[in-house]
């Protein structure tokens, strides 16, 4: 990884900005027992966290083939109170800060449609970041790499102008495709350009701190 070239930091939400594993279980949870289904097992949870939504429930009730009344139930269950369950990781501010004042685009690309700008508005992350990219906003979320080119298109960079940090075999698979660098975060088992545990961490890497 040539981090001279790096001049764009973008960020996948789940995982690594915020520790969600509590609120999207909680959430889905929430979800299954309004059908009588039994809450979310081990397996289950490592592919909801990657989905988006829609892959989610599609996935979560195969035995229906009208989903509609289960978005419905979504629609009334919301997402924003599970909110308060995310936590965000330590010292993201503060590395945040150090990318700006070096310089560097902050970016996201997430899976996430329409609960990140309320995300970050709770979390008082709305000006921290330069482009901010969801499922809602592209026709294929990860692994499709259409997030990332989208981020390429409009900043004006190149794949190798890019890092993506991101913690799931989705995250992994889309930047592969769009040819970008990729940092694995809190997930050794994840084959990237290098491997961290820590904000801290990849300050270290592209020597802000």
């Amino acid at each position: 990884m040539d981090i001279l070239k790096i001049k764009a930091v973008v960020f996948d939400c789940d995982g690594v900005m915020f520790d969600t594993a509590l609120a999207n279980r909680k959430y889905y949870d929430e979800v299954l027992a309004a059908f009588s289904k039994p809450v979310l097992n081990e397996e289950q949870f490592i592919n909801v966290h990657m989905m988006t939504v829609k892959e989610a429930i599609e996935y979560l009730f195969p035995e229906i083939n009208d989903l509609s009344r289960v978005y419905e139930r979504l629609s009334h269950i919301g997402y924003h109170k599970f909110i308060d369950y995310m936590v965000m990781e330590a010292g993201l501010k503060e590395l945040l800060t150090g990318l700006k004042n070096n310089g560097y685009i902050r970016g996201i690309a997430t899976n996430r449609t329409n609960t990140m700008e309320k995300v970050l508005e709770d979390f008082g992350l709305e000006t921290y970041f330069e482009i901010v990219i969801t499922a809602a906003i592209v026709k294929h979320p990860k692994p499709d790499p259409e997030q990332l080119f989208l981020i390429m298109d409009k900043c004006g960079l190149t794949a190798h102008e890019i890092l993506f940090i991101g913690d799931s075999e989705y995250d992994r698979q889309a930047a592969v495709a769009a040819g970008v660098w990729f940092a694995g975060f809190k997930n050794p088992g994840l084959k990237a350009d290098v491997n961290v545990v820590s904000m801290d961490e990849i300050a270290g890497i592209l020597q802000i701190n």
